[in-house]
């Protein structure tokens, strides 16, 4: 049986209609191995350690820029006597599509790449870096006008210099990074359950619109995610509807269905198994008084 690691599911604002947290972490004995369906970035700006991604090692000084793909499992190790000192921002995938799903490019970032998913900045590029980030977190922390707008900008800013860094100078692993028998076909399958998962999604659709065998479909998603297809689809369907509870008033009915649930009994009997709670209580619990 294979062993997944941790699964981490939720972070700060994970929930609501801006899936982004960013924090400034100090690290003395670095972290455990996990994964998670989000994207994740880090920038070291004191202290020396060193990260596993998919059993690929590499070095973690100050410039060090890294971006984790959704299911990576990683693990982060401090060089003994050093405190590793790094801003950590965690986000949803669509933060980089626009409303009709489809991005303007910024979504091929999330694709299995033979480039390597760090890069060490120095310089004017380490100073451009830093003050970009800094700079995300205090719109993050604040309350300014066009706070969210500047955070997605600042936020694609980033990524958009890391990855021509690393075009630029071509930078690979240094043991190559070996998909699984899935290869890059599933990437499009997870995009597409992604931008759908609101209608009436199944294995069988998938299977026509990918030319894949339902039970081919079900295994690389497994393999992916390690999550079966329905408790995939039905964990992004909970996430749109905690953001709805907390941010609108729509009636629990209109969020089951608003979501992709078609039984609303279904729904509140699901949500109560992830969350704790009933829907409502969750409303209660979690919106600003």
């Amino acid at each position: 049986m294979t062993h997944f690691p941790a699964y981490l599911k939720t972070y700060p604002n994970a929930d609501s209609t801006f899936p982004f947290h960013i924090g400034l972490h100090s690290l003395e004995r670095g972290y455990p191995a996990h994964r998670h369906d989000f994207l994740e970035l880090s920038y070291v700006i004191k202290g020396r350690g060193s990260e596993l991604i998919n059993n690929v090692r590499h070095e973690m000084v100050p410039g060090t820029f890294t971006f984790v793909q959704p299911y990576q499992v990683h693990e982060l190790f401090t060089e003994p006597g050093s405190t590793l000192v790094l801003y950590n921002c965690m986000f949803s995938m669509d933060l980089l599509m626009d409303a009709g799903g489809q991005g303007d490019g910024l979504s091929d970032l999330v694709e299995p790449s033979a480039m390597a998913p760090y890069m060490t900045f120095t310089g004017a590029m380490a100073e451009r870096t830093r003050f970009l980030i800094e700079d995300m977190m205090r719109e993050y922390q604040g309350d300014d006008a066009w706070r969210l707008t500047m955070l997605q900008a600042r936020l694609k800013e980033l990524l958009i210099c890391f990855d021509r860094e690393r075009r630029r100078h071509q930078l690979v692993p240094e043991t190559p990074l070996r998909p699984g028998k899935s290869g890059a076909s599933v990437w499009p399958i997870i995009h597409h359950i992604h931008r759908n998962y609101q209608d009436n999604l199944t294995l069988s659709q998938l299977s026509g619109l990918f030319g894949m065998s339902v039970s081919r479909i079900s295994e690389v998603i497994k393999e992916k995610t390690g999550q079966t297809f329905l408790h995939f689809l039905q964990d992004l369907r909970l996430r749109h509807a905690s953001s709805l509870l907390v941010s609108t008033d729509y009636s629990v009915i209109e969020v089951a269905l608003e979501v992709g649930f078609g039984s609303y009994k279904t729904f509140v009997k699901i949500f109560r198994e992830r969350k704790g709670m009933a829907p409502l209580a969750y409303r209660k619990a979690k919106r600003p008084s």
